[in-house]
């Protein structure tokens, strides 16, 4: 029924798995993927939505790769916003609500499409060990699948457990059973393993909600997308909505807080801290009298929606009777409850920074099996252990990167130096160097890299260099092209900036705050110029940004060296954090109750950010 020996053989099918499966095998492996059902390839199992906050910059970064996430992202998006777009470039953010039954349906056609992929479904229930090496997997039939190295990408399916209320069963997602045999053997081998929680809110019928009463929540007026790539931009779009809990729901919630999983003793595990269901917001927040809901469609034509911020595990009638009570959704109809779910996952310090585990020679474990939380985290880790897979079995160097590299690298080294107790979600924060790791430039930052180790495609690189090539032109045509005093002061009148007495280069106008590209492209020269040499958005964003902020650049580099230097600086044994309120209330929680020695120590506990290890070094004088 199967080859001989695989190259690669990947377990399980979500973004993490996909990504895996499409790396090696375009960087020429025969790879299989091993899947409890075939028809839920990349599912979406929480938020119809893909980037966000720092997540965006991980799929443009996988796209730059040479991964899929950013072109299945852009072919079923029915809505794009670049979030954090008054804020500086380093916290711009791309962010797409997604049809999701296209979504999925794309990233099978992908896969199809993909030589050396071939498929099998059966849920895997052991592994083949040689001495300390992988050698395969075994199936719930019996069958043994002979492989070189094996990529583990189980998601909440590892003795998935669901709750809803005071009822509980078997499952890794709902309407399909958990995965059994992995963890224990796992651990028999020598694995630690733990138990983590997610959780999801209620599927609605759109039809019953009352759109008049909610806010809505239009895309961008000029889309952008994720891929480097020719993919789609929307021309047409679909709103999202808002609305907003209040005292009245709150109160029908507390209602069955003593039926809650959570709250009776049921979920021992850890959820996501900031992903929290709407029961642990209003008993952490107990001050505040509403939180806001976002009602973000299911896809271009079906009525299904998505009730974004009401997870929640409490019981059915409990959710049904206090969502009825939210402006909108008055004569709301379900088409499922929310629910958490309760899986196994293995702490990620028994990683090396390839995702290979250190116990078991070519086996790679990615995504929530890693502690993590969120599509755009699993599917990076899903392209690196792919990637590594390849390299190591053909016997090339492996492929990591650093934290001034990608958000990427970031993750992974997170990941395998401090561990997570708690499911680990990517934040800009957590990049030291985050004015260097923007979206916009994830493709001059790592295309060469995908390019050189034969995953980002020719087409890929030669778009790459004419982007750098005309953004480097650009910027030194404002270095050496002079403006007009009488016409750049037209613009500075409209930007209330002060007005030049001569004539200079344009680049040093450029750089005052107020001054735009679109203000400068009223410049007869400027605007002359974009059109002989066909100079494009992405062009045009690039060089503003390199034109503005390479002062910023430069300043953080030297942080960044400073830090290095001072790293092994003592905390008193007596500091008292909770008086340091520019720290972030994690940070103050965290180094409050672990008290590290060093600041080196600080550095490495989770959740703890280079901007808290910054203010603790203010502090101690330093």
């Amino acid at each position: 029924m199967f080859e001989k020996e695989y190259d690669v053989v990947v377990v399980g099918g979500g973004h993490a798995g996909a990504e895996a499966v499409a790396a090696a095998a375009n960087m020429g492996s025969k790879a299989l993927l091993v899947t409890m059902n075939l028809q839920t390839i990349g599912q979406m199992s929480c938020n119809p939505a893909m980037g966000g906050i720092a997540k965006g910059q991980i799929v443009r970064e996988i796209d730059a790769l040479g991964g899929y996430s950013g072109i299945v992202s852009d072919k079923s998006a029915i809505q794009f916003k670049m979030l954090n777009k008054s804020k500086g470039p380093a916290m711009w953010s791309p962010r797409s609500q997604n049809d999701r039954m296209r979504f999925a349906e794309e990233w099978r056609m992908m896969l199809e499409g993909t030589p050396n992929v071939d498929f099998y479904q059966e849920m895997v229930v052991g592994l083949l060990v040689k001495g300390n090496r992988i050698a395969g997997v075994r199936t719930s039939l019996g069958l043994d699948i002979k492989a070189k190295s094996v990529v583990l990408t189980n998601g909440t399916f590892l003795n998935g457990l669901i709750h809803i209320g005071e009822k509980q069963f078997g499952g890794g997602r709902a309407g399909e059973k958990a995965a059994t045999g992995i963890t224990e053997q796992l651990v028999d081998l020598g694995f630690d393993s733990g138990r983590m929680k997610t959780g999801t809110p209620p599927r609605v019928d759109g039809r019953s909600l009352d759109y008049e009463r909610m806010i809505p929540q239009p895309g961008d007026q000029f889309p952008e997308k994720f891929s480097y790539l020719d993919t789609p931009v929307l021309k047409t779009q679909r709103d999202c909505f808002m609305t907003h809990t209040s005292k009245e729901v709150h109160e029908i919630l507390k209602e069955g807080f003593d039926r809650s999983p959570m709250f009776n003793g049921r979920i021992k595990s850890i959820g996501p801290r900031y992903c929290p269901s709407i029961e642990d917001k209003i008993n952490r927040f107990a001050e505040k009298d509403s939180h806001q809901i976002f009602v973000e469609p299911e896809g271009w034509n079906t009525v299904e929606v998505y009730v974004n911020g009401f997870s929640t595990s409490l019981p059915e009638d409990v959710q049904y009777k206090a969502l009825r009570t939210v402006r909108g959704f008055e004569k709301v109809k379900f088409f499922r409850p929310g629910y958490a779910i309760e899986y196994d996952y293995f702490p990620p310090t028994q990683l090396k920074h390839t995702l290979e585990t250190k116990i078991i020679e070519n086996l790679y474990f990615a995504g929530q099996i890693n502690g993590t939380t969120g599509y755009e985290e699993a599917a990076s880790q899903g392209l690196m252990a792919g990637i590594n897979a390849h390299l190591k079995i053909h016997d090339k160097e492996p492929f990591t990167l650093q934290r001034d590299e990608a958000y990427i690298g970031v993750l992974i080294d997170d990941l395998i130096t401090k561990g997570t107790e708690e499911p680990y979600r990517m934040f800009t924060s957590r990049a030291e160097y985050r004015t260097l790791l923007r979206q916009d430039n994830a493709d001059l930052r790592l295309t060469p890299k995908g390019y050189e180790i034969g995953l980002a495609s020719e087409e890929r690189m030669r778009k790459m260099e004419e982007k750098e090539r005309k953004s480097k032109e650009f910027v030194e045509f404002f270095r050496n092209t002079s403006f007009d005093p009488t016409d750049m002061n037209q613009i500075l009148e409209e930007v209330e900036s002060a007005p030049v007495k001569q004539a200079d280069k344009m680049f040093k106008v450029f750089s005052r705050p107020k001054v735009s590209m679109e203000h400068m492209l009223q410049l007869k020269e400027v605007s002359d110029y974009v059109k002989e040499r066909n100079i494009d958005r992405e062009v045009m964003e690039q060089a503003e940004i390199q034109v503005k902020y390479s002062g910023y650049i430069e300043k953080e580099k030297s942080n960044a060296d400073k830090l290095q230097r001072l790293e092994n600086i003592r905390i008193p044994d007596n500091f008292d954090y909770t008086k340091l309120k520019s720290l972030s209330f994690e940070a103050r929680e965290k180094l409050q109750t672990i008290r590290p020695v060093t600041i080196s120590q600080a550095s490495r506990i989770s959740g703890v950010s280079p901007s808290d290890i910054s203010v603790l070094l203010v502090f101690l004088g330093r």
